[in-house]
C-alpha cells in the first residue's frame, strides 16, 4: 500500500511539474512560478532553524538582476524539458524530500550510517592515463556487471538512496549498461564523472530521452595545464563536449582536481567565466589526494595555496563576484556538510571489483557487494568505524581521516582487519598515513589559525551517531583525538 501510495504521489507531482516548467516560458509568470516552487519547499523540510535562509531566497527571487537569478534562468533556458523535469522529479521530489525522510528514519532503526548518495565504478578501464590517477595501476580488467549495478541501485532505494554518481575509469566505456540502468531506474537521480572524450550525439539523444543523467566533466584550468596532467588534446576535447551538451540541453557541471601546478588557474575569473559561458554553472574542486604506488606527491597543493584556494573560491560565491558559477570545494566545505562525509554518513563508494570503500580516496574495504547486501556492508566495522568515530576532527577545514588525521585511518584499518583494495600497485596502510604525517601536521597548524578567526554557523542537522546510546563504541576514538591534539599542538 506505501508503495503504490508513492507512486500515485509521484505521479501527481510529475503533473506539477510539468505545469511549472510550462508557465517558465512565460517571463511574466516567471517570478511567481519560482516563489511558487519555493513555497512547496518550505511547506515539505521548512522550520523554525532554516526559515532564515528562505527568507534569504526570497529576497534574491525579487531580483531579475541578482546573479544567482541569472545563473538559474541560463540553466533552465538551456535545459532540455525531459531532462529538466526528470531532474526535478528524481533529485528534488524523490531524493531530496522523500529519500531524506526515509534515510533518517533508517539510521536510527539500523543504528548505522544510511548514505544520502552510493557512488560506483561500472569499470575500472579508461581510455586515458592521467599523472597520478590511481586508476592507471587499478587495471583495466575490473568491473561490475550490469546485475551487479541493479543491485547496487535497488537495495540502495530500499534504504531511502536515489541519488548514485558513477565514477571509474571512464563510466562512459559501459555506456550501454549505464543507460539500461537510468531506463530501469527512472525514480533515480544519476552523473557521471566523466574525461568527455566518449560524448557524442546518439549519447546526448538517448540520455535525452531518459532524463536522469548529468555530467560532471573532468578539466584542469588553461590548455596547458589541463593537458600537461591529461594528455595532448584532452581540453579541445571536454570544450567540444560542453558545446554538444548545452546545444541537447542536457545538465552538466565540472570536476576539477586542484594541484599545485593548475590552481592558480583553475581559480581565475577567466577560467570560470569560460565555464558558464560553456554552460557549466556548477561544479565539484578536488584537493589532489596522493593516494596509490603511482602518486606524485609534488602535485599536492603547498599550504599556502590552500589557504588561498579557501578564499577564491569563497570570494566566488560572495557577492563580491558576479560569476555565474557555484564551485563546491570537496575539501574545504567541511562545515558546510559537519566533516567528513565518508563511510556512509552522507556517501560511499564501491569499486569495480565490488570492494566496498569508506571514500573514493580510500582504498581499504571489509565487504564486497558480491557477497554482501547494501546494509550489511554499511554495518561492517570498518563503515561502524567511521560511524562512530565522526566527525575526525572539531576544526572542519580538517575533515579527512587520511589526509589531515592520517592516525585516525590507520586505527580503524588495522582494528577492524580491512585489506587494502589496489590489486595492481598495493598500498598497505602504514604506507599511505607515513607519507601523510608531515602535511597533517603543518596544515594542522594553518587550519586551526583558519578556524579560530573565522565565524561559524551551527548546522540544524547532523547525521552523527548518537552519543548517548553509543558512548561505549565511541570511546577510543576521543581518546585517540586527545593524544592527536598533543601531537599537533
Amino acid at each position: 500500500m506505501a508503495k503504490l501510495a508513492h507512486l500515485t504521489e509521484r505521479q501527481a507531482v510529475s503533473l506539477m511539474i510539468d505545469g511549472l516548467l510550462n508557465k517558465l516560458d512565460d517571463s511574466k509568470n516567471k517570478q511567481q512560478t519560482f516563489e511558487h516552487i519555493l513555497d512547496l519547499t518550505q511547506h515539505f523540510i521548512g522550520n523554525e532553524e532554516n526559515k532564515e535562509s528562505f527568507d534569504k531566497v526570497r529576497e534574491i527571487l525579487k531580483d531579475p538582476n541578482n546573479r544567482w537569478m541569472k545563473m538559474i534562468n541560463n540553466i533552465l533556458e538551456n535545459t532540455d524539458k525531459n531532462v529538466a523535469k526528470m531532474t526535478l522529479l528524481n533529485l528534488g521530489y524523490e531524493s531530496f524530500l522523500c529519500g531524506t525522510k526515509t534515510i533518517r528514519e533508517n539510521r536510527k532503526k539500523y543504528h548505522c550510517n544510511i548514505p544520502w548518495l552510493i557512488l560506483f565504478d561500472p569499470t575500472q578501464a579508461c581510455n586515458m592515463h592521467c599523472v597520478g590517477c590511481w586508476s592507471g595501476t587499478y587495471g583495466h580488467k575490473s568491473f561490475l556487471t550490469f546485475e551487479e549495478m541493479d543491485k547496487i541501485v535497488t537495495q540502495g532505494k530500499e534504504l531511502g538512496v536515489h541519488l548514485y554518481m558513477l565514477t571509474g575509469g571512464e563510466p562512459m566505456v559501459k555506456k550501454n549498461d549505464v543507460l539500461k540502468l537510468m531506463a530501469k531506474h527512472q525514480d533515480c537521480q544519476f552523473a557521471a564523472y566523466s574525461n568527455s572524450t566518449l560524448i557524442d550525439q546518439d549519447l546526448c539523444d538517448k540520455i535525452k530521452k531518459l532524463g536522469n543523467l548529468i555530467f560532471m566533466l573532468s578539466i584542469e584550468g588553461s590548455p596547458d595545464t589541463n593537458d600537461s596532467r591529461r594528455g595532448d588534446g584532452h581540453y579541445e576535447a571536454v570544450m567540444k563536449a560542453m558545446d554538444l551538451l548545452k546545444k541537447n540541453g542536457i545538465l552538466f557541471g565540472t570536476s576539477i582536481c586542484y594541484t599545485s601546478n593548475n590552481v592558480e588557474a583553475v581559480t581565475s575569473d577567466s577560467f570560470l567565466r569560460m565555464l558558464a559561458d560553456k554552460g557549466a554553472h556548477f561544479g565539484f574542486y578536488f584537493h589532489y589526494m596522493p593516494v596509490g604506488k603511482n602518486a606524485v606527491y609534488d602535485l599536492v597543493p603547498s599550504i599556502d595555496q590552500r589557504t588561498q584556494i579557501i578564499k577564491d573560491l569563497r570570494r566566488i560565491r560572495s557577492d563580491e563576484s558576479d560569476i555565474e558559477f557555484f564551485p563546491m570545494d570537496f575539501q574545504n566545505d567541511g562545515e558546510s556538510v559537519g566533516g567528513c562525509i565518508a563511510g556512509g554518513r552522507n556517501y560511499f563508494h564501491i569499486n569495480a571489483n565490488g570492494d566496498a570503500e569508506p571514500c573514493v580516496f580510500i582504498h581499504y574495504s571489509d565487504r564486497n557487494i558480491r557477497d554482501n547486501s547494501i546494509l550489511e556492508m554499511l554495518k561492517s566495522p570498518l563503515f561502524m568505524a567511521y560511524h562512530n568515530g565522526q566527525p575526525f576532527n572539531e576544526n572542519h577545514l580538517r575533515p579527512c581521516p587520511m589526509l589531515e588525521n592520517p592516525e585516525i585511518l590507520r586505527k580503524m584499518v588495522k582494528e577492524t582487519g580491512a585489506h587494502q583494495t589496489n590489486a595492481e600497485a598495493p598500498e598497505e596502510v602504514d604506507e599511505l598515513c607515513d607519507k601523510n604525517l608531515e602535511y597533517s601536521k603543518v596544515w594542522g597548524e594553518r587550519a586551526d589559525e583558519i578556524w579560530k578567526n573565522s565565524p561559524h554557523k551551527k548546522l540544524s542537522y547532523l547525521n552523527y551517531r548518537d552519543d548517548k546510546s553509543e558512548e561505549k563504541s565511541h570511546h577510543f576514538f576521543s581518546n585517540l583525538k586527545k593524544k592527536l591534539h598533543a601531537y599537533n599542538h
